[in-house]
């Protein structure tokens, strides 16, 4: 007995089907409800998936190296010192790399000794030694305090490199305005591993040729990798004289998106300019810290003496930034995509139900349609559609030799044809019990 039962068992389980009950609803307003939500996914799946999320195609990133020179001459006359300003003065770090500093505007402190000297005025001002602490520091001074007020200055004495740096007025305009002329050459090379594709932006047609006489320029040029700082700041949003004065930051965009399903010779870079930090509408100046600089130092023996030419340097700085995405068909997304997509399908049948079952009139008899309960006894019985033993009743008498049938509907929005479905079995029925009184 058990051992018929598994084989039933397993052959149920690999020999029938099961399908869910579907019921035929002719109502238009769940018609069109339906209708649109289908609609709407199916625009969902196509315009948004497919068209503007490429979801058939597979993405990768790039691993990417920059290379960066800088070339110009600058010249300053200050009090008639006279100076040249090459690619090793004005570039930090000097290496090429990805990040770098163009200084546009200084503040020169040379001849600086290792000694005793009085403070700015506003640092460290004093009436007496007692305001001076010895040994103490002052987050805006230049050394440690010696405990002595200068009575010139109404300042503190401090142990620092004297003469202390005086930052207090910012050359306007700029010492080195002439870097707006100055170029920058990019070269970046991007790989995109999973694809085994590498891309230069020296694409075909920028050769030594061109580059030697080009200029970029978003419209006439834009595969050129050569850019004049002066078009730089001016594409980011900002003015170059006061962005030159109390330095800024700058992002040049290399933006690689490409589609590999076409000829790779069509993956292009594309340059963009931004303003990382400061206000191109030049609001800058109400705020407590504005622009960017920095201070270094030159460090000379003179006399068996150390000293050093201090120089506070406000620069623009460019950052190099590489963003690079590739596509390319692959099954696997594409058939994610299908299957989600097909998948959110089912919220029309969810909001059709929902109307259907709870929101219409007929919602009670729709539930009939749609539910097929059982009952709780253990005696297994043929069940008929729902409709038909609860909707139809049959009369019938004997007259002489003939038999009348008389089919009645109990609802009335239930069409008379739905009895004819199991007419015999009623008139059958009906004989059997007439043959039993009789």
């Amino acid at each position: 007995m058990m051992k018929s039962q598994i084989t039933n068992a397993i052959s149920d389980f690999f020999f029938e089907y099961e399908t869910p009950r579907q019921v035929l609803v002719r109502n238009r307003r769940v018609g069109v409800v339906c209708r649109l939500i289908q609609l709407g996914v199916l625009g969902y799946i196509i315009g948004w998936v497919f068209i503007y999320e490429k979801g058939y195609q597979s993405t990768d990133t790039a691993v990417s190296s920059v290379f960066s020179k800088m070339k110009g001459v600058g010249y300053t006359n200050v009090n008639g010192s006279e100076r040249v300003w090459d690619v090793a003065d004005y570039v930090f770090p000097s290496q090429g790399d990805s990040s770098f500093v163009v200084m546009t505007n200084y503040i020169i402190t040379e001849g600086q000794t290792m000694g005793t000297c009085p403070e700015l005025p506003g640092k460290h001002n004093c009436i007496s030694n007692a305001d001076c602490e010895g040994g103490g520091y002052k987050r805006t001074g230049h050394g440690e305090m010696t405990g002595f007020c200068v009575n010139s200055t109404k300042t503190c004495e401090v142990f620092a490199w004297c003469p202390v740096e005086n930052d207090l007025h910012i050359p306007d305009p700029a010492m080195l305005m002439s870097a707006e002329n100055f170029t920058l050459f990019i070269k970046n090379s991007v790989t995109f591993p999973l694809f085994g594709v590498t891309r230069s932006n020296l694409v075909e047609g920028v050769d030594a040729s061109y580059i030697s006489k080009c200029l970029f320029e978003p419209d006439a040029a834009p595969l050129c990798p050569i850019f004049k700082l002066g078009d730089i700041i001016k594409l980011s949003g900002f003015n170059f004289e006061t962005i030159a004065r109390v330095g800024g930051a700058i992002g040049i965009v290399i933006d690689w998106t490409c589609n590999l399903d076409v000829d790779v010779k069509h993956c292009k870079p594309n340059y963009n300019f931004h303003g990382l930090y400061g206000n191109p509408a030049e609001t800058d100046r109400a705020r407590a810290s504005v622009g960017y600089n920095f201070r270094y130092a030159k460090h000379y023996m003179e006399d068996k003496i150390q000293k050093r030419t201090l120089l506070k340097v406000f620069g623009i700085r460019l950052d190099i930034i590489v963003h690079s995405v590739a596509r390319k068909f692959d099954i696997i997304p594409t058939l994610t995509a299908i299957g989600s997509g097909v998948g959110i399908f089912g919220v029309a049948t969810v909001v059709c139900d929902l109307v259907l079952l709870h929101l219409l009139p007929k919602r009670d008899y729709y539930k009939s349609m749609k539910f097929k309960s059982t009952g709780t006894h253990t005696q297994v019985r043929r069940t008929l559609p729902a409709y038909e033993p609860c909707c139809c009743s049959i009369g019938a008498n004997t007259r002489g030799q003939q038999r009348v049938v008389k089919l009645t509907s109990s609802f009335p929005f239930i069409p008379l044809s739905h009895c004819h479905t199991h007419q015999t079995q009623l008139v059958q029925k009906f004989d059997n019990l007439h043959q039993k009184t009789h």
